[in-house]
């Protein structure tokens, strides 16, 4: 589909997928309905691991949503797809790890969507902001994320004023994981992305279920239903071949061969 505002590609257990959509990768309703489409194959695909999201260009990462094309009659509460706004934060049962490697401009809803990948890798002159105030309406998804993963005053501050984070800002609140330089973010993204798909993708999965399942639960609570194999991705990974490979790994003091079963 090298016409669609979505290219994506496989690198062994890795898909990386890139939008699109020039001047500045916005994202209109079919184009949140064609990244749905794709997150969800790679849900599904037990070959896939690890996504990489990234944008075209050097300027911009995503702004979120298409202003224009909302003129032109797309509406704000149409069809986004599978997985609402990006295909991704919505996204039900997606226990893949998913890093964002955040090549320029990122706010409004393209940080919203950078917020829903599980590391942020950034490029040094990327920069960060939830403009929404300025313009009479609420960054909704980043009003409920953005407290719980940076100090709340900053994510207030940020939510009030629209105002913008530069990389090391951002890298200073917690807000990405680390910083390189442009034309080393995809190499690095790329090197991360394959030292997470080496581990054991059953272990993975059951890390992010049990991370978002947790949230809102007591702690007890939470450990009681781990330990009790009632997350469905534990329960697959304690009747696995996987763990019992990774207890012969260890006893014969070699690599573990992970196969995902």
């Amino acid at each position: 589909m090298n016409d669609s505002p979505v290219k994506t590609n496989r690198n062994g257990h890795v898909l990386e997928v890139t939008l699109d959509r020039p001047k500045a990768n916005a994202i209109d309703l079919a184009t949140s309905r064609i990244m749905g489409d794709v997150f969800t194959q790679f849900r599904d695909d037990p070959d896939l691991r690890v996504a990489i999201l990234t944008g075209a260009g050097e300027k911009f990462f995503c702004p979120g949503w298409d202003l224009k094309a909302a003129a032109d009659g797309d509406a704000v509460d149409g069809d986004y797809g599978v997985g609402g706004f990006g295909g991704l934060q919505e996204l039900r049962g997606l226990n893949k790890p998913v890093i964002a490697a955040v090549n320029g401009i990122c706010c409004g809803g393209g940080l919203e969507l950078a917020l829903s990948a599980d590391i942020i890798l950034a490029a040094d002159h990327a920069s960060f902001a939830l403009p929404e105030i300025r313009s009479g309406t609420v960054a909704d998804a980043a009003s409920i994320k953005l407290p719980k993963r940076i100090p709340y005053h900053i994510a207030m501050e940020m939510l009030f004023t629209g105002r913008w984070l530069d990389a090391e800002e951002a890298a200073r609140w917690g807000l990405i994981n680390q910083i390189h330089p442009a034309d080393q973010l995809m190499d690095k993204a790329r090197d991360m992305a394959d030292l997470i798909a080496s581990g054991p993708p059953l272990v993975n999965a059951a890390i992010k279920e049990i991370v978002r399942e947790a949230e809102n639960m007591k702690f007890h609570d939470a450990l009681n239903k781990i330990t009790k194999s009632q997350f469905e991705t534990v329960e697959k990974l304690y009747r696995s071949d996987d763990q019992k490979e990774g207890a012969r790994a260890f006893a014969e003091k070699r690599d573990p061969i992970w196969k995902g079963k």
